[in-house]
């Protein structure tokens, strides 16, 4: 799930909501936030405003 959300952000190349990261990805938008926390975590992504995320360059 973390790999899917990673190459969906990276493929945007912008900011998405997690509701779109689940449309774009045909992910549950459960599944998108749990990996979105997990990434978070681990550092490889980051939120440039309220409620949106990005990959981390």
């Amino acid at each position: 799930m973390k790999e899917i959300v990673l190459k969906t952000l990276s493929t945007a190349g912008k900011a998405l909501r997690p509701g779109d990261i689940a449309k774009l990805s045909g992910l549950e938008k459960s599944d998108v936030d749990k990996a979105i926390k997990e990434l978070k975590k681990e550092e490889k992504i980051y939120s440039p405003k309220v409620c949106f995320y990005e990959v981390k360059k």
